[in-house]
């Protein structure tokens, strides 16, 4: 299943080009605050589906064309990402490649979930560049600590595009990591059965139509089952949690006019333009 959040917080199921909403099936009030709709909905998903199906059933659905997406979950408990997981980007990042995967992971600011219908806002800081990042958002499904490794798996949801943008300087992380903006996640959430065995999957990114990062997912350091296991053992997950992938080779520079597209296979793709963010007024 393709499951979307649209049109100011709905839920709906995304099939070939039109968009079902079943908002009401997962019992989501869309004008909610804080957004918990998405993150209630994958909390009790297996209960929420014979409903689901009988609305679909019900459902003539609208085109994807007239509805707005957002991004799945604006409001995880975390969004956890994994530095230097591909061998190849830690080597051109200037680190050692046998190194890659051993720093664990860190975390972004909630805040800077975007969808696929916003842009990525480049603030005004001069002397510093800003990166895009090709990655892989796995969504946890249920809440799991110290999870097995033959177990990883049963806590995942599902999968959606994310891109990490990145302010390259001497700041934290985080906060380089944090803008608004700065982690735009969609256009829906994959269900891990629809999407299925993943190690061939392929990530790609393009700027300005520019094949830029490419790379499958078994490239990764850390594998998907294995970042499950890792951030687990540090902290509960929480379904509707978000754990980056890490990023390939290729990462570079992105400016204000600039169009990015990620794409991976059997998840989705999107494209997200580039605009410079408003100055700080007085």
């Amino acid at each position: 299943m393709k499951i979307a959040r649209f049109d100011g917080g709905r839920i709906g199921v995304v099939i070939g080009d039109r968009i079902h909403d079943v908002s009401d099936a997962c019992g989501v009030d869309p004008a909610e605050w804080p957004p918990m709709g998405m993150i209630t909905t994958i909390a009790a998903f297996d209960e929420l589906v014979p409903g689901i199906e009988r609305a679909l059933g019900l459902s003539v659905g609208q085109p994807l064309s007239g509805v707005t997406l957002e991004t799945p979950i604006p409001w995880p408990h975390k969004l956890l990402a994994l530095p230097n997981n591909f061998r190849a980007h830690t080597a051109e990042m200037g680190g050692d490649p046998g190194a890659a995967g051993s720093e664990g992971f860190f975390m972004k600011s909630n805040g800077a979930l975007s969808g696929p219908a916003e842009a990525i806002a480049i603030p005004d800081r001069p002397g510093r560049n800003f990166h895009y990042e090709c990655e892989l958002a796995i969504i946890i499904g249920k809440s799991g600590h110290k999870i097995a490794l033959e177990e990883a798996r049963d806590y995942i949801f599902g999968y959606a595009c994310l891109i990490d943008v990145t302010m390259r300087g001497k700041e934290e992380r985080v906060m380089r990591k944090s803008f608004d903006t700065f982690c735009p996640v969609g256009p829906w959430i994959t269900t891990a059965d629809e999407v299925g065995p993943t190690d061939d999957i392929v990530l790609r990114l393009w700027v300005n139509d520019k094949l830029k990062q490419e790379a499958p997912v078994n490239d990764m350091v850390v594998g998907i089952s294995e970042a499950v296991v890792l951030c687990s053992s540090v902290t509960t997950l929480q379904p509707g949690d978000i754990i980056a992938s890490g990023t390939m080779s290729g990462v570079g520079p992105i400016i204000p006019g600039d169009l990015v597209r990620i794409a991976i296979e059997k998840v989705g793709e999107m494209t997200i333009p580039v605009v410079a963010d408003a100055p700080v007024t007085a």
